[in-house]
């Protein structure tokens, strides 16, 4: 049987949407680049923040936020449901963080991320 291992999230800015994702949610945050993989990213000339595939981690499914430059459709094939006690308060928060607001629904609020990726403030 299979497992989840990570959710993928395609994004121009890897690092910045990690760290979105990263004050989003609670628990989570980017992963720690050792020693070791700064010069692995440097010998490729790249650093932490131009990384191409950069991870957040937290108590569950880990993410990984991955270049994949480009056009994209509108919808996406995958998104993100969050759950809060206070939605309102909740999509307030995440507003301060750089999302915006794209539609409400009932018992949910559709928000897009810094980069456009829509995803849902759902009611407990």
């Amino acid at each position: 049987m299979a497992r989840l291992k990570d959710i993928v999230v395609d994004a121009d800015h890897p690092a910045a949407l990690a760290r979105f994702w990263a004050a989003a949610l609670d628990g989570y945050a980017v992963a720690p680049y050792d020693d070791a993989e700064i010069a692995r990213l440097a010998a490729l000339g790249l650093t932490p923040e131009t990384d191409t595939s950069v991870m957040v981690e937290g108590p569950g499914p880990r993410l990984c936020f991955h270049l994949l430059p480009g056009p994209r459709s509108e919808r996406n094939r995958l998104h993100l449901d969050v759950v809060a006690g206070d939605r309102e308060t909740e999509i307030a928060r995440l507003l301060t963080l750089g999302a915006t607001r794209a539609r409400e629904g009932d018992g949910y609020t559709v928000l897009r991320d810094p980069e456009g990726n829509p995803f849902c403030v759902v009611d407990p």
